[in-house]
């Protein structure tokens, strides 16, 4: 199954070289970006980045066209991205007739102070789309040579976000991938989901992703004349690596992807439901008994000390592929 995903994949991120960064102090001196424990922009840069986002994600949405913002996304939201865009295509080749484009507003900015790439920093800011949700946007960058690219997209209910640490300079603080004295080390997330998923248990707090969403899916796992699997796997190298802030507490604010499959089986006589035009966009061969559909989610989740309960505040879930048979 993971061999497909990489074929809409856009490429893991090669691991980062050692790179020189110049700053000038009261004097000029070189420092090793690799070594030096360095803020991940300046917050003009920040400010830059979000605003070439938004302008190529306004260009790619309203031509359908995801060469447009390939240059600025990456991970779960390129993956995510670029397939709402070639269905988009599909269906309307011309453009998108609907498009209004995406405006932020109000951004906050929280930027990482760390050694080491990759580099990262999150926005979040009030948008014209989505409702009252804020939009919380993730941006990584491997190498001074590369743009700042966006990585994980979530929308959160305003006030929803804890409040993140942040030294005396207002930098924040990045959380290891192995860190210590979570209730989950950030890099074992998305496979603790992926089994909570499947199994229950008592890592995640009860909410409308966790506990719902398995309720959700016992009810629709079989229906007269048809019978729905579900297939999580964890997704966490290269592009979807999670990305970890330290919260004021001392806990922290995670993001991370996770990959899934749900299988639709209609019994001998009856027919699997009609998929709507988007899905079929992304459908290669004929559905006649079966539709296995694949999606990729990326989730951002309060990770509170030892023996607390993981809390996800958001979940965004995108269709990327799907199989008839």
């Amino acid at each position: 199954m993971t061999r497909r995903l990489r074929r809409l994949d856009r490429g893991v991120l090669l691991a980062a070289s050692a790179t020189a960064l110049s700053l000038t102090a009261s004097g000029c001196m070189v420092v090793h970006g690799e070594r030096e424990v360095l803020p991940a922009a300046t917050r003009a840069e920040a400010a830059k980045a979000v605003r070439q986002f938004t302008t190529a994600y306004n260009k790619a949405d309203k031509a359908y066209n995801s060469s447009l913002d390939a240059p600025y996304t990456t991970g779960a939201l390129a993956v995510i991205d670029g397939a709402r865009l070639k269905a988009g295509h599909i269906n309307s080749p011309a453009g998108n007739p609907d498009h209004t484009p995406l405006v932020l507003s109000d951004v906050n900015y929280t930027i990482t102070k760390k050694a080491g790439w990759p580099r990262w920093f999150v926005a979040d800011a009030k948008a014209n789309k989505g409702g009252s949700s804020r939009w919380v946007l993730a941006f990584t960058r491997n190498d001074l040579s590369e743009p700042w690219q966006a990585a994980y997209l979530t929308l959160v209910a305003p006030g929803a976000l804890p409040e993140f640490a942040k030294d005396k300079d207002g930098w924040a603080e990045a959380v290891p991938d192995d860190a210590a004295g979570l209730a989950v080390a950030p890099q074992d997330l998305s496979k603790g989901y992926v089994g909570y998923l499947k199994g229950g248990g008592g890592t995640f707090a009860d909410g409308t992703y966790t506990s719902a969403l398995r309720a959700t899916r016992e009810q629709n796992a079989e229906k007269p004349g048809l019978v729905q699997q579900f297939v999580d796997e964890p997704l966490t190298s290269g592009d979807f690596a999670p990305l970890g802030l330290r919260t004021a507490d001392g806990g922290a604010v995670v993001f991370f992807t996770t990959h899934h499959y749900v299988k639709q089986t209609a019994a001998a006589g009856a027919a699997v439901p009609a998929p709507n035009k988007s899905v079929r966009a992304l459908t290669s061969g004929e559905i006649k008994q079966s539709l296995t559909m694949e999606f990729v989610a990326n989730a951002v989740a309060v990770d509170p000390g030892q023996g607390a309960k993981v809390s996800l505040l958001s979940r965004l879930e995108g269709l990327t592929g799907a199989k008839g048979e």
